[in-house]
């Protein structure tokens, strides 16, 4: 059996006040896993940018002004 239909097929087994129950543990599950990669996302972002600031200019503003004529 897909786990989807086990997990349908025991939700459906429950009374109503546990079924309401478990959609609101289902939407902390959700908002759970949302906030944890929105940690690790920024987790990689901070670790790539790391020392950054330390690492020298290529290039400077008079190399990127467009002039025009």
């Amino acid at each position: 059996m897909v786990l989807n239909e086990k997990i349908q097929e025991y939700i459906h087994k429950l009374p109503a006040s546990l079924q309401e129950e478990m959609l609101d543990y289902l939407e902390f599950l959700l908002t759970k896993a949302q906030r944890e990669e929105k940690e690790w996302a920024n987790l990689s972002l901070t670790s790539a940018m790391r020392d950054m600031e330390d690492e020298p200019d290529l290039y400077t503003l008079a190399d990127i002004k467009v002039k025009y004529t």
